[in-house]
């Protein structure tokens, strides 16, 4: 990473630059099966659009509040990214009622629904793939994304000072993230350009941190497992090995 990466967007921009076509971000669930992969060049695809789509269609700006009620997902990690790329801040967990704007999963529909601001649900079915029956009151990130452009430009620059992220009762700027993160890999000595294995949830900081933006930070990538503990020590081991993993978080 370069010494003027800053924000989560800037750490994105050079991993992008420096190998588009390695993996970034490979996500896990073990209640399904599911195994998903992105590279690099994968992963900004999916930021540029949502970050288009968060602006433009929803009219999200800078300083506008977003309740993000996801799970640990690759489409939360996209999430994050696309809202600091936009200067939105990311209140992960965070009330509807008081944000702007909202983005909920399937469990978590009837709480969203005390957002008076835009709604979009996701299914986080294999794939990305939509609603068979799209929630009322509802737009379906499957349907309304793929459509938006592939490269993203914020109508106004983002302030690296500005709030970004709220989780767990820490509020963190742009650079914070990105500051923030730098420690966390060293602390954790998390070797160069890691392979890190992650079943922490998304709702803290150190979930946040090992599982997205400590491994982006370290020029490196995240195997993210969701339902961890449904592995055995020997399902882990070989999971480990197969994805030449060289950090694993501790599982508590």
């Amino acid at each position: 990473m370069n010494a003027t990466d800053r924000t989560p967007a800037d750490l994105l921009g050079s991993a992008l630059a420096a190998d588009p076509a390695r993996p970034l971000v490979t996500f896990y669930d073990d209640a399904t099966g599911e195994r998903v992969e992105l590279s690099v060049a994968t992963f900004a695809n999916w930021v540029a659009k949502t970050a288009n789509y968060l602006q433009g269609d929803l009219a999200a700006e800078p300083g506008d509040r977003l309740a993000l009620l996801l799970p640990a997902h690759w489409q939360t990690a996209v999430w994050l990214v696309a809202c600091a790329s936009v200067g939105v801040v990311a209140d992960v967990g965070g009330d509807p009622a008081a944000a702007d704007l909202v983005v909920s999963g399937p469990g978590t529909l009837d709480a969203a629904r005390a957002c008076s601001g835009e709604r979009v649900a996701l299914a986080l079915r294999p794939l990305g793939g939509r609603f068979p029956q799209p929630p009322a009151g509802f737009a379906d990130y499957a349907v309304e994304v793929p459509g938006q452009g592939d490269r993203f430009a914020p109508f106004v620059p983002v302030d690296p000072g500005a709030p970004a992220l709220a989780v767990g009762g820490v509020e963190l700027t742009g650079a914070g993230i990105g500051e923030r993160a730098r420690a966390d890999a060293a602390a954790a000595g998390l070797p160069a350009a890691p392979r890190v294995l992650s079943g922490l949830a998304y709702d803290t900081w150190p979930g946040l941190s090992l599982g997205l933006y400590a491994p982006l930070a370290a020029g490196g990538s995240v195997v993210l497992c969701r339902h961890l503990d449904r592995l055995d020590d020997a399902a882990l081991a070989k999971r480990e090995a197969t994805e030449k993993v060289t950090f694993t978080v501790p599982r508590s």
